[in-house]
């Protein structure tokens, strides 16, 4: 990353930064937990869980503002499985025999 490169954050959920995410011929990218900016949004806003869920998917991971737009990791394992199928995948970390 050339060093006048700046990362683009999201407002307001520096809390929520995991790193600093790295692809090939691509620009970095803030990562960030996506539980943990809906935590944000609850305590700070006010909002219940779903209300900050809504808010996540339209105002934040739906805004796309260019190549560096930042990332939001869902780490929940149980909402995962739900939305995928990732029987081929082990959400633990531990290797698979």
């Amino acid at each position: 990353m050339e060093e006048e490169e700046q990362l683009l954050k999201a407002d307001g959920f520096d809390k929520a930064i995991l790193g600093v995410g790295r692809r090939c011929s691509q620009p970095d990218l803030i990562v960030y937990d996506y539980d943990k900016c809906c935590e944000i949004l609850v305590k700070r806003d006010k909002m219940t869980y779903e209300e900050a869920v809504e808010f996540m998917e339209y105002n934040v991971v739906g805004a796309w503002v260019g190549e560096s737009t930042p990332i939001f990791v869902n780490t929940n394992k149980e909402e995962i499985s739900e939305l995928y199928d990732l029987s081929e995948v082990n959400l633990d970390g531990k290797t698979a025999h």
